[in-house]
């Protein structure tokens, strides 16, 4: 009896969740290196105000790093099964795209953009919606397609 959990095998699923939540760890990380994070000296824990730029392009802030932070821990997390890999990913994109469409209609100098977003984040939330859910419906389904134990077993029976 050999399954994917036996072997220590990942399925492509569960591969492509951990990738995309070590990437958030990464990003999560670099927020907070002043030089790869630019203005670091103007980070604020949260709101429109905080200047910082993650590789000079994308604004950060305390909080929008801790979020990073934790889509990576809960995308590892999710990562150790198929079945949470893809709600991970689906899910993630969702709320990337909620993300991209929040930054489109706040405007960017006002209390309502606490997360802080820019136009730069709104493009990258965007990409990154659609990326997410087209990972988690893509590889999936190439998980599903390859014959598995179940399918092995049978082909000698009948």
């Amino acid at each position: 009896m050999s399954t994917a959990t036996h072997t220590g095998t990942k399925s492509p699923v569960q591969v492509a969740a951990a990738v995309v939540a070590v990437v958030f760890l990464l990003v999560g990380v670099l927020g907070f290196v002043p030089g790869i994070t630019t203005d670091y000296d103007q980070l604020s824990f949260a709101g429109h105000n905080s200047m910082a730029m993650l590789l000079g392009v994308f604004m950060v802030s305390v909080l929008h790093n801790i979020v990073h932070l934790l889509f990576g821990v809960v995308g590892l997390a999710a990562a150790r099964t198929a079945r949470g890999a893809r709600l991970y990913l689906i899910a993630g994109g969702v709320v990337y795209l909620v993300l991209w469409l929040y930054g489109l209609l706040i405007d960017h100098g006002s209390d309502a953009n606490f997360v802080p977003v820019n136009t730069a984040d709104n493009w990258l939330h965007l990409g990154l919606g659609v990326g997410m859910i087209a990972l988690g419906l893509l590889t999936a389904r190439a998980g599903r397609s390859t014959p598995g134990p179940q399918a092995a077993r049978g082909q000698g029976l009948g």
